[in-house]
């Protein structure tokens, strides 16, 4: 018997190299992620330097695409504008999420479990809900906040102003901020308290203790979670299209979108932008990694157990209680809640006696004829199953690969495969766009090339769930497989994929949920038939069809946050604890 890769081969020979089907398998996977994180974006770089075709001519290679780009007195606002608007969001929810994980683990404030099950929530709601909400909300003419605020001081302008830099910076940041909460928990439920406590034993008060213990030590997460949130501001689409372009605020994002749909299209310009854009992401992700790397100086988990002890915060904690229920009014409760009056308004108007006399359900059954909306409800279940499905697939092989094999360059497959992480959804549009344009093949405009996008897009996050499950798996049950006669094939379908059940259902449900959201590469993507339901809905927002928007959010949250709790019930049966 010998050893191929890594694992058993009863029936190889020494020095051969077999034809089995896990070589096909192996090759297949790695040939198909390679392709799909790759030569879109080969495309596209090519695409930066290529001019138009115009009539009969043929596109030739220039430096005018870049030349446009950075010549242009707009483009050092346009830098500034971004790096601006993603480190103030990302700063924002950082604040906001740090100091409720913090007050979530360390201290005895009241409504801690409801905080920890409110903050899932906000991940359920669509970017572009959340951001027309806050319209309703904010809007210097129409914001419910802001007539309230002159109605009850007699003021003369607004409270807010959702159509700035800082309204932009507000709304992201409230946006990620569970994303924070979230990230920030699990590296304070991980961390020894042991230096907290002697602190607080020595007389050192609880701001000081948090200053100068707490957050020191969770200075390496404190930076991974700043980075991540900065990738995700910076490559976020419906806040600047929504709030900063009608108001002349332009950010990469928006930039390229409109370069993208202006007459006539500038492709060469949108690629040249989009590739500063992924310059910027890699360097995040790269910072990122090299921070996760870093944070052996800062560790304090050890084998000795221990028992968190919770610092009481005095008459402070009902506070504190206070900011966990006004975050979730501001980030749950009133985008929710506006949007559920407007659907049911004939026309949006600020709440009153009078308007509440016109309440009609009359916006639900307009969308539900709307003659997008049903096409664009399966279009977007069979986007996110397919590709959910696929992702997971794809990526257990590709763990396995990498996990469980001796191959050389493994490591490249994985890299390769968290690659499209760096990759902002519109570039990543734009790559698949350009790509499948110039190769042909009638896949674009079709359903089929939005699949592409979203299997590519969230190939990461199976990698991430997959490679948890396959690490915590003992190859001698493979070896004990192979050793009975089962073919790889069987092995794989019969021991492997059981075994990764926990992995790859939580991360399904998990690919099918931000599925369901994605907006920024459909919305390159899509054509007349293709459409999704935030495609729907970012077309109702331009039509000015602002009930029916707010009627098909309502029953879209309503729906995901259906499929979470059902999802996490049946999750349950396979040992999954969390998504």
């Amino acid at each position: 018997m010998t050893s191929v890769g890594g694992i058993a081969n009863p029936r190889g020979k020494v020095g051969a190299f077999p034809v089995e089907p896990r070589f096909l398998g192996m090759g297949a996977v790695g040939a198909a992620i390679a392709w799909l994180a790759l030569v879109p974006l080969g495309f596209l770089f090519w695409q930066s330097f290529m001019t138009p075709r115009v009539g009969g001519r043929p596109a030739q290679f220039t430096l005018g695409n870049y030349a446009g780009a950075y010549s242009s007195p707009d483009t050092l606002p346009l830098l500034a504008n971004s790096l601006a608007f993603a480190a103030g969001a990302s700063l924002l929810a950082l604040a906001v999420g740090s100091a409720l994980a913090w007050i979530n683990e360390r201290t005895n404030t009241p409504f801690k479990s409801l905080v920890y099950a409110l903050s899932v929530v906000p991940l359920v709601i669509p970017g572009i809900l959340f951001v027309v909400a806050w319209i309703m909300l904010g809007s210097p003419k129409i914001g419910l906040v802001n007539l309230a605020f002159q109605k009850a001081f007699d003021a003369d302008g607004p409270l807010i102003d959702i159509y700035s830099l800082p309204g932009m910076i507000f709304v992201d940041g409230l946006h990620y901020s569970p994303i924070a909460f979230l990230l920030m928990t699990s590296a304070f439920r991980a961390m020894d308290p042991s230096l907290e406590e002697a602190a607080m034993m020595s007389g050192a008060s609880i701001g000081g203790i948090a200053r100068r213990v707490t957050f020191t030590l969770a200075w390496p997460a404190v930076a991974a979670s700043f980075l991540i949130l900065f990738v995700r501001s910076i490559e976020s689409f419906e806040t600047p299209a929504l709030l900063g372009l009608p108001v002349g605020i332009e950010v990469f994002t928006s930039a390229i979108y409109d370069a993208i749909h202006r007459y006539p299209s500038d492709v060469g310009l949108a690629s040249a932008y989009a590739m500063t854009l992924l310059a910027i992401t890699s360097f995040g992700v790269f910072w990122q990694s090299r921070m996760s790397s870093r944070g052996g100086r800062y560790a304090t988990v050890t084998g000795k157990g221990f028992r968190p002890r919770r610092m009481d915060i005095g008459r402070w904690r009902w506070a504190a209680g206070g900011f966990f229920l006004l975050y979730a009014l501001l980030v749950i409760g009133l985008p929710f809640l506006v949007l559920l009056w407007s659907s049911l308004q004939k026309f949006y108007s600020a709440p009153s006696w009078a308007a509440a006399k016109n309440i009609t359900p009359k916006a639900y059954y307009a969308v539900l004829a709307y003659p997008n909306v049903a096409t664009a409800i399966w279009n977007s279940v069979f986007l996110a199953l397919s590709g959910a499905t696929i992702v997971m697939l794809l990526t257990a092989v590709a763990c396995w690969i990498v996990h469980r094999t001796k191959t050389r360059g493994r490591w490249l497959l994985d890299g390769v495969a968290s690659a499209p992480l760096a990759l902002p959804g519109l570039v990543m549009g734009l790559a698949i766009m350009v790509c499948y344009l110039a190769l042909g093949g009638g896949v674009y405009g079709t359903i089929w090339i939005m699949l592409i996008a979203y299997v590519t897009r969230f190939l990461p996050y199976g990698m991430r769930y997959n490679s948890t499950s396959m690490i915590q798996l003992h190859p001698e049950l493979e070896e004990s497989a192979a050793m009975s006669g089962a073919s790889w094939s069987l092995t794989f379908g019969r021991v492997v994929l059981p075994l990764l059940k926990p992995g790859l259902v939580a991360g399904w449900i998990y690919i099918v949920i931000v599925s369901v959201r994605e907006l920024s590469s459909s919305i390159l993507l899509y054509s007349p038939g293709t459409e999704t339901v935030s495609v729907v809905i970012w077309e109702l927002w331009q039509n000015g069809q602002y009930v029916e928007l707010s009627a098909l959010g309502v029953m879209l949250i309503a729906a995901l946050f259906v499929f979470v709790v059902a999802a996490q019930a049946v999750s349950r049966q396979f040992g999954v604890r969390e998504v």
